[in-house]
């Protein structure tokens, strides 16, 4: 089966595609031929060394994916035959893929499954860290910061689906009619770091006065300068979900966190999808629930081939990339 490798820490043209042989599944797991990966941010961290997990090399990047069980292991609980979506975390670009059953998300029959490789890990982080992190209740006011990116544009429509006020921050005018798209109530447009003393002097009064009425809770998956603007602009008792990193790590002063009486709170899907199964399944369900009902849909904007992975991953990492980039098989 073909499959694309990082055989040593480079950027995303370092990964080669090459033929590697079928995996067997053991007691517990299934195999599933992969009929569809979506490319995420941290593919791009994690060839380079720089994310928090690091799987020993060779490896196949690729975080989530769609497909369809094709032989199980004693005691699997899946049948053949049955689709499913999956976090392995990284592996999903590849022809097939080894998982423990409970990772796997059954997915109706009529969901497609070029939508279906794009739900787990933007939906899942999203959903989570809005509802049981962040505990966002219908009429609060919602900031998502690079609403134009894969799990900002979920952000914008989870929040929607659970009734907020939403506010989508974006670095052009294109991205931010994008957000518009997914449901945003109004766009926020910030120019691009890193800043100066005065710059980020700037980048905070853009966003107070973008959203004088303050703000419950801010989704931030860019951080850098952005995240101590963003805290700034919170109500008292808001909440600052930090979802990652592709501005840089922030440094804030943590006076405003007392003065505030605001919550700094960590949105760690990945961990919840390794270490608390029952957790990841009831996030998972809720979120294929939103997508049957139509109030979610990933906004793939290009169905590309294996081979042309490596330059949806630079896109990412160089934060060019709008919308949703799924590989298909």
């Amino acid at each position: 089966m073909k499959a694309l490798l990082s055989r040593g820490p480079g950027p995303p043209e370092s990964l080669e595609l090459t033929e590697v042989p079928e995996p067997r599944p053991g007691p517990g797991e299934v195999r599933i031929a992969v009929a569809a990966c979506a490319i995420n941010y941290p593919d791009a961290l994690i060839i380079e060394d720089r994310y928090q997990v690091r799987p020993d090399r060779p490896f196949a990047p690729g975080a989530e994916v769609s497909g369809v069980v094709d032989s199980i292991g004693e005691g699997a609980g899946l049948q053949v035959g049955d689709r499913v979506i999956a976090m392995p975390g990284f592996g999903g670009l590849a022809g097939k893929l080894v998982l423990p059953a409970h990772q796997c998300v059954p997915i109706p029959d009529q969901t497609p499954l070029d939508e279906a490789a794009a739900l787990l890990m933007t939906y899942g982080t999203a959903l989570y860290g809005l509802n049981w992190r962040g505990g966002l209740r219908a009429g609060e006011r919602l900031l998502v910061l690079g609403a134009a990116g894969g799990v900002g544009l979920a952000a914008v429509e989870v929040g929607k689906a659970l009734r907020a006020e939403v506010i989508a921050a974006a670095s052009t005018p294109e991205k931010a009619a994008l957000a518009l798209q997914a449901g945003a109530d109004r766009t926020l447009i910030y120019p691009r770091g890193p800043f100066d003393r005065e710059g980020k002097r700037a980048l905070s009064s853009l966003i107070k006065d973008a959203c004088p009425e303050g703000l419950d809770v801010v989704f931030d998956p860019v951080g850098g300068d952005y995240a101590e603007a963003a805290l700034r602009s919170l109500r008292q008792e808001g909440r600052l979900l930090v979802v990652g990193f592709t501005a840089g790590i922030p440094r804030m002063p943590l006076n405003l966190v007392l003065l505030k009486s605001c919550q700094v709170v960590g949105v760690a899907w990945g961990a919840v999808a390794r270490e608390q199964p029952a957790l990841f399944a009831e996030v998972a369900a809720e979120v294929v629930r939103l997508h049957m009902e139509g109030r979610i849909r990933p906004r793939i904007t290009e169905r590309i081939a294996l081979d042309q992975a490596p330059a949806a991953i630079a896109r990412l990492a160089a934060r060019t990339a709008v919308g949703k980039s799924v590989v298909m098989f």
